[in-house]
């Protein structure tokens, strides 16, 4: 059963729940057959194709004969879905590497194929780990059709199965589409229906839905799956979608609907102005604005913040009390009037830096992270850990941050680096006198003056040069309470290295998800469990607060069976975006903001808080400033030079740089070359091969 991977919906083995039904050896022999066919992947003639899942001796017939086989079978489907936080290395999603946020040196071949998307590697024939992608969610989209067409045969099954098997299946065949939609474009719906085996070419082609169809479709169908899906979950079967998570969903896609690329905007004439189906002649993207989608996100997102379970709030931000080691708040911010209140009005009595880190590194206990309105356990961000290790540690040393990213960091006191306080200056002159410690981290002395006086989720996120790392974990002489620095000459930098790749090209490598004693080399050396966070609560109150900006007028909205009245309410806003600035210790908006500067306030958050967490490669893309962002060229500290002359911004000497490239069409992925050949009416997304 572990080899199914089945805690991407469910962490309990559904398969063995009842051992007196297991007993009978031929019944188990029976049930090991079907767990492993349900995770094989025959060749198909194309992707609506029947899968000959199962032997002649195991028919679906005997699957739908007794509601644990049909169990098994749903969440032998789940796991068929990829783990979300495997995003940098064989991936099925473009990810960090595709974005300004991440840049390697690492061999492509190894497989970094968010690198070869930039690169122009990837194309609608070669398309590497998101090859299988398009394919794989239309098997699952029709093992769920598969269920729901079947869901009444077993003669076993309760009303209570059947509500829970019900809910499960449309939410994963939502979810499948959802997937599809996000990284491939509008797909082609198929409903209930399930193509037959024998039917001729021409009965399984199909055209693609619009945009605005795909996401009616796909939010009506978590809206009804939400109905039958659980408020909890208990921390056994964390996982499992929950309401919450079919609401938070709704509220990315609503959100994502509303925004500029495909809401008429001007990058949506831009990029799919010209862009029709040809069957009909129909625009696959609306070129006619429509502010009521920012008001239905927002009531989407609303709908979550005033979700309520035994008469508290459903989802909160994550925080760990102040403590003796805590930092006090900067004195001196009155633009902000609830700053030094107490938590949750304020920034006051909580620790932001392990508020922040923990909830990432390990140190929480994932299941219950009130923030988590949908997240899981994710073996990928453990193993990913060791591409941001020093090399001489047994780490990779070469997953980087780019300097832009650093820069966007405030100071301790939220001001930007371009516009410090003299209380808490930035200075790319001299380095630190002496060494700090606060919420568990160690400054070490002689650091550079530019990574002093930071925010708290710098610290939490990015490793630079002259880090402390614990490693804790590791009882070896020389593989623990290391300072790591990466100028030329030192064992981390590229001159020391014994791999050519195996440096931090931009000076700096991403920290966020190890934890103090996390450690790949020496004796003991272990990893703390990680989580990933498919969807939190910091998202859902940053996107009401987008979504309650871009209103000019009063809507109102029936959502859930509940009216909301929505419009700009400065106050809403404050209340959503100042809880996450306010968690990260800093001041957030005085209320005097303009709508253009509190959409700046809101990119500039996203970009820090969702760091490596796959919403940057979207939100550039929803926004219409990919090409914007993306044209600037990656820079870092300057790794070719001794400590001296380290500190400078350079671009990276690597061809690399000069061969990312910046065009419309890598707003989605290709679709297969061979299934748009197959099939007449599956038009290619724009600038992609036919």
């Amino acid at each position: 059963m572990n080899q199914l991977n089945i805690d991407t919906f469910r962490q309990t083995d559904v398969c063995n729940q009842n051992n007196r039904e297991n007993n009978n050896p031929t019944i188990r022999f029976s049930l090991v057959i079907l767990l492993l066919l349900l995770v094989s992947f025959p060749s198909c003639k194309d992707f609506l194709s029947v899968d000959n899942y199962f032997s002649d001796e195991l028919k679906l017939d005997s699957i739908f004969a007794q509601t644990r086989y049909v169990e098994a079978y749903m969440w032998g489907t789940a796991a068929m879905f990829y783990d979300e936080g495997n995003l940098l290395q064989n991936q099925h999603t473009p990810g960090p590497l595709a974005t300004d946020e991440a840049f390697t040196s690492f061999l492509t071949l190894h497989g970094y194929n968010g690198m070869r998307f930039v690169l122009g590697e990837i194309t609608a024939n070669s398309m590497h780990s998101f090859g299988s992608t398009w394919r794989n969610y239309y098997r699952i989209i029709r093992k769920c059709n598969t269920i729901l067409a079947r869901i009444d045969e077993p003669a076993d099954m309760t009303t209570r199965d059947r509500f829970n098997i019900i809910g499960y299946t449309r939410f994963m065949r939502a979810y499948a589409y959802y997937n599809i939609l996000m990284d491939f474009g509008p797909p082609i719906l198929l409903g209930d229906e399930i193509m037959e085996s024998n039917a001729s070419l021409p009965e399984y082609d199909r055209p693609r839905s619009t945009y605005d169809e795909a996401v009616e479709y796909i939010c009506s169908e978590l809206e009804a799956a939400a109905e039958y899906l659980p408020l909890t979950v208990s921390l056994m079967e964390f996982g499992v979608p929950t309401k919450g998570a079919a609401y938070g969903l709704i509220a990315r896609i609503r959100l994502i609907h509303a925004s500029p690329l495909y809401n008429g905007g001007a990058p949506a004439r831009t990029y799919f102005g010209n862009w029709k189906r040809s069957t009909d002649g129909v625009l696959y993207v609306s070129q006619t604005y429509d502010e009521k989608r920012w008001a239905i996100a927002a009531a989407a997102a609303k709908r979550l913040i005033d979700m309520q379970a035994s008469g508290a709030s459903m989802y909160r931000l994550h925080t760990v009390q102040a403590d003796s080691d805590t930092p006090t708040l900067p004195e001196g911010i009155t633009s902000d009037p609830d700053y030094y209140k107490e938590w949750p009005d304020g920034a006051a009595g909580i620790d932001p830096l392990r508020s922040y880190s923990e909830m990432f590194n390990g140190e929480s206990v994932i299941p219950v992270n009130p923030e988590y309105v949908w997240g899981r356990r994710s073996g990928a961000i453990t193993a990913n850990t060791q591409m941001s290790f020093p090399q001489r540690l047994d780490g990779w040393n070469g997953m980087s941050i780019p300097q832009k990213v650093v820069d966007t960091y405030s100071m301790v006191d939220g001001r930007s680096i371009s516009n410090s306080s003299e209380t808490y200056p930035y200075s790319e002159n001299g380095f630190t006198g002496e060494m700090r410690t606060f919420s568990g981290y160690r400054l070490n002395a002689g650091i550079s003056n530019m990574y002093s006086n930071r925010e708290a989720r710098f610290y939490a996120s990015v490793g630079f040069s002259g880090c402390f790392w614990p490693m804790t974990s590791s009882t070896s002489s020389g593989y623990n309470n290391q300072t790591i620095t990466y100028y030329y000459d030192s064992p981390n930098g590229k001159g020391g290295v014994t791999a050519a790749q195996d440096y931090p090209i931009t000076g700096y490598v991403i920290k966020k998800f190890i934890h103090p004693s996390d450690a790949w080399g020496g004796t003991n050396a272990r990893r703390m469990e990680k989580g990933f966070p498919i969807i939190r609560y910091a998202e859902i109150l940053l996107s009401y607060a987008e979504a309650l900006n871009n209103l000019t007028g009063s809507h109102s909205i029936e959502i859930g069976g509940q009216t909301q009245i929505l419009d700009r309410n400065m106050e809403e806003i404050r209340k959503s975006f100042n809880q996450v600035r306010h968690r990260a210790g800093l001041p957030g908006l005085s209320g005097n903001e303009d709508v253009s500067e509190v959409q700046t306030q809101i990119e500039k958050e996203r970009f820090i808080e969702f760091l490596f967490e796959n919403r940057r490669y979207y939100d550039v893309r929803r926004w219409g400033i990919y090409e914007e962002v993306e044209s600037e060229p990656i820079r870092g500290m300057n790794v070719e030079g001794t400590k001296e002359v380290f500190y400078t911004r350079v671009i990276p000497n690597t061809s690399r740089i000069g061969a990312r490239i910046v065009n419309r069409r890598l707003n989605w992925l290709p679709i297969p070359l061979d299934e748009v050949r197959l099939l007449p009416s599956l038009d290619q997304n724009p600038g992609w091969e036919n």
